[in-house]
């Protein structure tokens, strides 16, 4: 936690603990009204410990508080300790050790809550924030002298937080963001405001880091944190006044980047501009100040229905103070339930404004893009500003530009707006676009690069596609131009949905369509890749890269492959070359390797694991310093008889036809005794054996392929992006932190979501929602004891669908991960568990799918209701006994391998917290996208939190 050269007192030495006193006093008595105690955690050390909270600690601070009380008055000790919530506490003991301590995990998700547009992570991280002495305060800050750190975050918050604020890999240092507040949120002054808006209406005294009052800038390149230290601009002097010494003299140099020039920001221009950011900061203040709610008040949130808006009540004694706030960069409105305070009226404070009073009806409030209220009396609810949807409708006619006959100078600057009008229409009907459920606000063009060797030549567009709401996303069309008649007609003939629109030119018309309509762009893909191409674009290249099996695979050369595009396809589009190979191509692109790209690759060249795809090549697409961005991966073609989803829906379906034609007084049965990760042990029942039949066998193979999987991903300990890393308590917490994040989404969805579902699943929303604190307590097992274990990288996203058959083997397919998360987080080492937890959801999932299909369609006895309680012990019997045979078979293959837990009972602790994430998960995926199967996981949660796993 610390570097070499700085001090390391010892505090066990009495004579170091009086001479540290003796400092205290020098300070204070010069005036000094509050001393910070740096890392106050590690005052003190032990062996064996991470040293915070150790008792010494907390009796050192006990004798300095009553030294101070003593010996000044109005003397202040705030802690510093980047600690959660609730271990920071501790150092306020019982109201006798620190006055104030700051409240790190805050500040990082302050930033987050305004980038996504959500209050979640705000509302999360207060609601743990436990109650602290009367005597005492937390200290909120935006930005201070070290980096913005991110060490109190997930995993995955923390790259979302890079990849959002800290592009530039200067920026980052540590486990943190080095930028001063305006830069890091883009000079954005409705922003800034925003944010210090929040600062000063949360609980806790707000702490402005000097320079930040006037908009001072950085300098990232200068050494460790020396970036956000740089001297105080003061005027427009030299050394922008801060020192009269020869400017090379100067502890750091001052700013003069352009925007941040110590001549154009410094406090003496600001003081003389009564508009300006410092005399605004001095208003927020002197308003704060008045409104002492804010500062002593108790906290209640509002929960609007926008999650864009955060609304909360501040009280002290009579005083109640509303405080709304914006959180998109787009305007809003909300309607707030204040049905508590009808006939108030709400006093905007800024300006003093007298709102109209409240009635009966719920309160509505318009806002401006990040803007925020701070009403004597008041809280908002905001709908987002949808956009029209768009529907497909007729093909569009599109004019090429007088002054040209190529249809081409489309892509050209100037040219292009009439095409990337019609895109949102023609992207929202595509299979593959993720974006559907987000208004689209717009799509440009950002790159074109031609692959001449097709015929007709094709493009490779980029676009960017930005929402009203979240972050953009980048998708890749595969475009080309038919004018000939006849093929145009045959085009729109055998491939309707490909025609994106219709074009004029000087010499005709033609039309614009998805060139994975013409079989000549699939085969220059594959010869592109065979022969190393380059393709250049106007901002970037293409590379088409074959690896060294590309040959093998691929051979004999001579033969003719044709190809042709798979039609069941979701997030990605593949072509089939004859039985050799298939090219997946990336739909939504981002920066970064595709985890596909990189584990196949790594699978292919460095590991004996054969039971998956073999790399042949990819396609990357680079732009200056960007990092690359994996268009496709070409891989050998596996025959196969489908997948494992619909082989095993198959075995159900005989199953299930043989249980309810068994004779009536036959033998019933009930969920076994045991916990399932002590019945491994044993062998499976005679009639599991005879009702399951051969699909035991073919669990336990699962098994033993997804363990000979995960032995393979850890078995490189020499490459950094491969090698298993050991669990630490702080990625304990990220586990935590992460799954209470799913879970409370998905309880927010089911709240907002259950008057549309159908009657019978209301009754499961509300048994699953009035569990929440039940699911926040399984969660919590996780961080309760040290787990000593290694995490490793992991398929990401593996259950039944991501399986093929091959009729004597499972070959495993789709190492991309999530689509719907970043490829830095998808590349994040995790336990391989959350695999195998995938996989036990996945046959949760068949067993229900195949239990509804069967009792919907009549195929077994009975009618109705009593049909499916009849047959449902049936099908969580096969479920049972199927993922005993999946975990037996895997725990035997990788027997005592370090990614699992050394403590063997931590491992049901694991896997519990993992299956109920993944359901937790489910929950809120099937409500956004397919609402009729939520009954799947919302029967599945009371089962976990009650089984015996």
């Amino acid at each position: 936690r610390f570097y070499h050269h700085q001090p390391d007192l010892n505090y066990e030495n009495r004579l170091v603990r009086k001479t540290v006193t003796q400092v205290m006093n020098f300070w204070l008595g010069l005036g000094v009204d509050g001393l910070r105690l740096d890392a106050v955690p590690y005052l003190y050390e032990r062996e064996g410990t991470s040293c915070e909270n150790l008792p010494e600690t907390h009796a050192f601070l006990k004798e300095i508080r009553r030294h101070v009380d003593n010996s000044f008055r109005s003397r202040m000790l705030l802690a510093e300790a980047n600690q959660w919530p609730e271990d920071a506490t501790a150092y306020f003991g019982g109201g006798d050790e620190c006055h104030m301590a700051f409240h790190f995990p805050v500040m990082p998700r302050m930033f987050m809550a305004v980038r996504m547009e959500d209050r979640f992570p705000i509302i999360d991280i207060l609601t743990q924030t436990p109650s602290i002495p009367d005597a005492c305060q937390w200290a909120l800050f935006l930005r201070n002298h070290d980096e913005l750190t991110l060490e109190m975050v997930t995993d995955e918050e923390r790259d979302y937080m890079y990849r959002v604020y800290a592009h530039d890999p200067h920026a980052r240092i540590n486990l943190g963001i080095r930028r001063r507040l305006l830069p890091l949120l883009g000079r954005d002054w409705n922003k800034i405001e925003l944010m210090n808006g929040l600062l000063f209406s949360l609980p806790g005294t707000p702490v402005v880091y000097y320079g930040d009052e006037i908009g001072m800038g950085d300098n990232i390149f200068l050494g460790d944190r020396n970036g956000v230290r740089t001297p105080m601009q003061w005027s427009a002097d030299r050394n922008a006044g801060f020192s009269r010494a020869n400017p090379q003299r100067l502890y750091l140099p001052v700013i003069i980047d352009s925007e941040y020039h110590y001549e154009v920001v410094n406090v003496e221009a600001t003081q003389k501009n009564p508009s300006s950011y410092l005399w605004w900061m001095k208003r927020l203040i002197a308003l704060r100040k008045r409104l002492k709610a804010l500062g002593r008040g108790t906290l209640e949130f509002l929960y609007p229905e926008n999650r864009k808006v955060l609304a909360f009540v501040r009280r002290y004694q009579d005083e109640v103070v509303l405080v709304v706030a914006n959180l998109s960069r787009l305007a809003q409105y909300a309607e707030l339930d204040l049905a508590s305070f009808k006939g108030t009226v709400p006093v905007e404070q800024f300006g003093q404004t007298e709102f109209p009073a409240i009635g009966e009806l719920p309160y509505f409030v318009t806002l401006g893009p990040y803007g925020f209220y701070w009403f004597a009396l008041k809280p908002p609810r905001v709908g987002s500003i949808d956009l029209a949807a768009e529907s497909e409708g007729d093909v569009p006619w599109l004019t090429v530009p007088a002054v040209s006959a190529e249809w081409e100078s489309m892509f050209e600057e100037g040219n292009k707006a009439a095409l990337e009008a019609i895109l949102p229409r023609f992207l929202r009907a595509r299979r593959w676009f993720g974006g559907k459920a987000r208004p689209i606000q717009s799509a440009e063009i950002v790159d074109v690069v031609p692959i001449h060797h097709a015929s007709p030549t094709a493009y490779v567009a980029l676009v960017q596609v930005e929402y009203t709401e979240g972050d953009p996303e980048t998708y890749v069309l595969l475009l080309a131009f038919a004018s000939a008649e006849a093929e145009a007609a045959a085009v729109e003939q055998h491939e309707p949905r490909a025609v994106m629109a219709r074009l004029k030119t000087l010499d005709g018309t033609g039309i614009l369509y998805s060139a994975l309509a013409d079989r000549s762009f699939a085969e220059a893909l594959l010869e592109a890749v065979a022969r190393r191409r380059r393709f250049k674009g106007t901002e970037g290249n293409i590379l088409a890269l074959p690896t060294a099996t590309f040959n093998s695979i691929r051979e004999p050369m001579t033969e003719p492959l044709n190809a042709s595009v798979m039609r069941a396809e979701q997030s990605n589009t593949s072509i089939v070359y004859g039985d050799r190979m298939i090219l997946k191509l990336f739909r939504r692109v981002q920066e970064g390797i595709n985890p596909e790209a990189e584990i196949t690759a790594f699978l292919t060249e460095r590991s004996s694991f054969s039971n998956f795809p073999r790399l042949a090549g990819t396609l990357v697409y680079r732009r200056g310093q960007d990092e690359p961005r994996s268009l496709g991966v070409l891989q050998a073609f596996v025959p196969n008889q489908g997948d494992a989803w619909t082989y095993t829906l198959d075995a159900l379906d005989q199953y299930l036809e043989q249980v309810a034609a068994r004779p009536q007084g036959a033998e019933r049965v009930s969920e076994p005794d045991k916990p399932l990760l002590e019945l491994i042990a044993e062998d499976p029942p005679p009639l599991a054996h005879e009702l399951v039949g051969s699909y035991m066998e073919s669990a336990r193979l699962l098994g033993q392929r997804t363990a000979e999987l995960h032995l393979a991903l850890a078995s490189d300990h020499l490459n950094a992006d491969f090698a298993p890393e050991p669990f630490s308590v702080l990625y304990q917490r990220s586990i935590y932190q992460s799954m209470r994040n799913i879970a409370g989404r998905a309880f927010q969805l089911l709240r907002k979501s259950s008057k549309a579902l159908p009657e019978e699943v209301r009754g499961q929303v509300k048994a699953v929602v009035d569990l929440e604190a039940e699911v926040t307590k399984r969660f919590r097992s996780i961080i309760e004891r040290k787990i000593v274990s290694m995490r490793i990288r992991i398929h990401g996203d593996f259950h039944l669908g991501q399986v093929l058959n091959t009729g004597k083997d499972f070959i495993i397919i789709d190492f991309e991960g999530e689509p719907a998360r970043s490829i830095s987080d998808r590349r994040i080492k995790r336990s391989p568990l959350r695999d195998v937890a995938g996989m036990l959801r996945s046959f949760h999932y068949a067993a229900y799918t195949a239990l509804f299909k069967q009792t919907a369609t009549g195929t077994a006895q009975g009618t109705g209701r009593e049909e499916l309680s009849a047959l449902e012990p049936w099908a969580l019997y096969w479920f049972f006994w199927v993922s005993c045979a999946f975990l037996k078979s895997y725990f035997q293959v990788v027997g005592q391998a370090p990614f699992l837990p050394r403590d063997r009972e931590d491992l049901p602790i694991m896997l519990r917290a993992f299956l109920l994430e993944k359901a937790m998960y489910e929950v809120a995926y099937e409500l956004n996208n397919r609402p009729d199967w939520v009954r799947i996981p919302l029967q599945a949660i009371p089962q976990l939190l009650g089984s015996r796993v």
